[in-house]
């Protein structure tokens, strides 16, 4: 039988970082190649480290990868996109917090490769930098996001009956995973209710490509409700609330 590969290259995308002993870093990564990855930079937090400046979350890396007794260490870092842009206000860094938060909650290390969560992700990041409406790409990444990872909300059938959703106000139920109409809906427990505009909204991003998603401009009471049922869904998936959405809040309302 071949040993494995005593080293290997990775492009990757950096989820966050922990100190390690006197003078390392563990980095959490999502890479092209493996899914979600923990790392080890040694000696990065000594001041002359020329690695680094390429380790920040959200930095896009090219690494080679040294298969260690526990982790595997980063002997060659070099960056591919370092999204200054969102360096430069703390609301863009929030999104982007939240952008790798979602992704780093949603998958375990040592899965596999998925390609498709991985370019979303690098879109994502890159559509923040050229400050394109936040709210838009953020929908769009929460949906497509879903789809990948199997979570796919049913909006277009009652969840419970499975008959098409009428033109009017309907019920959400986390449990059943998307609408239930009101005809199902009376009396049971655990649903949210939901308007017909904001469910409008939550489809035209759950059936549209970015270019025809970017389109929508709700009014901000739209989006603030679309925000908050979209959080809520992600909590209760998750089981647990999100850190970056309360850091959102908090920056918004010191901008205001």
């Amino acid at each position: 039988m071949p040993e494995p590969l005593r080293s290997f290259r990775a492009d990757a995308i950096v989820l966050r970082h922990a100190n390690w002993g006197e003078a390392d870093r563990i980095l959490t990564l999502f890479t092209r190649e493996k899914g979600k990855l923990r790392v080890v930079v040694k000696g990065a937090r000594r001041i002359k480290s020329r690695k680094a400046g390429h380790v920040e979350p959200f930095t896009h890396v090219s690494l080679l990868l040294a298969r260690g007794r526990d982790l595997p260490i980063v002997t060659q870092v070099e960056t591919i996109n370092a999204h200054l842009p969102l360096r430069e206000s703390l609301e863009h860094t929030g999104y982007a917090a939240y952008v790798v938060e979602l992704v780093d909650r949603f998958t375990y290390e040592e899965e596999s490769e998925n390609l498709p969560v991985f370019r979303l992700l690098a879109e994502t990041l890159s559509r923040l930098d050229a400050q394109q409406d936040a709210w838009v790409v953020i929908r769009n990444y929460e949906m497509r996001l879903l789809d990948y990872l199997g979570f796919r909300p049913q909006l277009f059938t009652c969840a419970n009956c499975e008959r098409e959703i009428q033109p009017e106000n309907q019920f959400i139920s986390p449990s059943a995973g998307g609408v239930i109409c009101p005809r199902c809906g009376q009396g049971l427990p655990g649903l949210w209710p939901v308007s017909i505009e904001i469910l409008r909204y939550l489809r035209h991003f759950q059936r549209s490509k970015f270019d025809e998603a970017a389109r929508a401009n709700p009014p901000d009471s739209i989006r603030r409700e679309v925000e908050k049922l979209m959080q809520a869904y992600f909590t209760y998936l998750l089981e647990r609330s999100l850190n970056t959405p309360g850091f959102l809040q908090k920056v918004r309302q010191a901008g205001e």
